[in-house]
């Protein structure tokens, strides 16, 4: 192969077969071929798209590329979620122990926080002495054993989602769909899986705003998932907001445990119920998705699903005195209330500046080598479509000092909108594939 034609190729509009396309990205996993010439093909590929069958010889090259999970020993069907990310997405550290509560093995490779939007692997890490490190073995007996483990992607499993991610993310190739369909696949069925329920997420705080682009997604992640054998549901899912109030790593932790126990905010947990409904239902545990929504209601109330949160956190190494009794954990230096200076209903909400606020609170990583503060972020008060007036409380600022409490309250004011009219609040949901 001569790699410069591989790349003119893609630039043309032309259709790759699946033997170049292995040949291409086992060689740059090899390092035969540089970053650079990486680079222009990932470029090539965000302008000119890739074919379904394209991107399925991409997923299979990347899944190869490295070892995989073998749960091949659990006779029961191993159901996974993915969600493309946004601000105040907490949901997995719910839905894990949730689904599990409710019959299912739920193996779970998560991520770090990207750009404005949070990671769950920096979420379950504020947690103090849970270990998302694990190796593959231990993974892979910990979902024997208990059902369930959440963890980080190791070096040898989608080494070539590795190399390839970081190019992506400093050439403005990160949103390319395909690709994206590439990253996510090959992770997820390289953990073994039989379903996959994937939360697309839409809308302002998404990392594709346009709705057309969130479809086009959920259709194709669904289109190659079944390829491979998996059972899949996509939903879309609203991001014009945070999802819940909290956004910050344990600030978010908090908002989880409130939820396990019956608490927390109704976005939160309708979303969640939702998602993991569709997991039970592709388990066939229940019949259908009205009978695992009962279910899980159910799980949630009894306090079943808080049992499998606490088995999780003992099983991976976390503190559970701080779980049990989170008011012991410390607190950020300055917590002070935002107030409005409007009356009317609140419109709009920037949710990417609203993530990018959190970060800059010290809740995320602007380059590869900062720190989390994991006590930081915000509380949002309000929500689309409320009624709001003058000296109401918006939000609930968690720093590490006045001055970057004073930065963030000038930040989030600009990052609203009030209407003198009545606004209807975004749905939550809306399609599923």
């Amino acid at each position: 192969m001569i790699p410069v034609d591989f790349i003119e190729k893609k630039k043309n509009g032309l259709e790759h077969s699946k033997e170049e396309i292995h040949e291409f990205i086992t060689k740059y996993v090899e390092e035969k071929i540089p970053d650079y010439q990486m680079a222009a093909w990932l470029m090539a590929v965000n302008f000119q798209g890739m074919t379904d069958n394209e991107t399925m010889a991409l997923v299979e090259t990347m899944l190869n590329s490295g070892e995989t999970m073998d749960l091949s020993g659990i006779d029961k069907f191993k159901v996974d979620k993915h969600s493309t990310g946004g601000v105040g997405d907490k949901v997995s550290l719910i839905l894990a122990p949730l689904a599990n509560a409710a019959g299912c093995i739920v193996p779970m490779i998560s991520g770090r926080g990207l750009g404005h939007s949070g990671g769950t692997l920096d979420k379950l890490e504020s947690i103090p002495g849970f270990n998302v490190k694990l190796t593959k073995n231990e993974f892979v007996n910990l979902v024997t054993k208990y059902g369930m483990a959440m963890g980080g992607q190791t070096k040898k499993i989608v080494p070539a989602d590795r190399k390839m991610y970081a190019l992506r993310d400093v050439t403005g190739t990160v949103k390319s769909i395909p690709l994206i369909c590439g990253s996510i696949l090959s992770k997820k069925i390289a953990e073994g899986i039989d379903g996959l329920i994937l939360d697309v997420k839409t809308g302002n705080g998404a990392f594709l705003k346009e709705y057309n682009n969130s479809q086009k997604l959920a259709k194709q992640l669904k289109t190659v998932g079944e390829h491979f054998g998996l059972k899949v549901k996509a939903v879309i899912t609203d991001m014009n907001q945070p999802l819940g109030k909290s956004v910050g790593n344990w600030l978010e932790v908090v908002e989880c445990i409130d939820v396990l126990k019956g608490k927390g905010p109704d976005d939160l947990k309708e979303i969640t119920l939702h998602l993991t409904a569709w997991m039970v239902t592709l388990s066939g545990a229940k019949k259908n998705f009205e009978e695992s929504l009962e279910l899980l209601r159910k799980k949630l109330d009894s306090g079943e699903a808080y049992e499998k949160f606490l088995e999780m956190v003992r099983i991976q190494g976390g503190d559970l005195k701080v779980i049990e009794n989170p008011t012991k954990y410390k607190k950020a230096a300055v917590i002070k209330p935002v107030k409005l200076k409007q009356t009317g209903f609140l419109k709009t909400i920037d949710n990417t500046a609203i993530g990018m606020i959190s970060l800059g609170l010290g809740a995320g990583r602007q380059t590869i080598n900062d720190i989390i503060i994991p006590e930081v972020g915000l509380v949002m008060n309000k929500r689309i479509g409320d009624s709001v007036k003058n000296g109401d409380i918006l939000c609930e600022i968690h720093a590490q000092s006045e001055s970057d409490f004073v930065i963030a309250e000038k930040a989030i004011l600009k990052a609203i909108t009030i209407s003198e009219n009545k606004v209807s609040p975004p749905p939550l949901f809306y399609e599923t594939f």
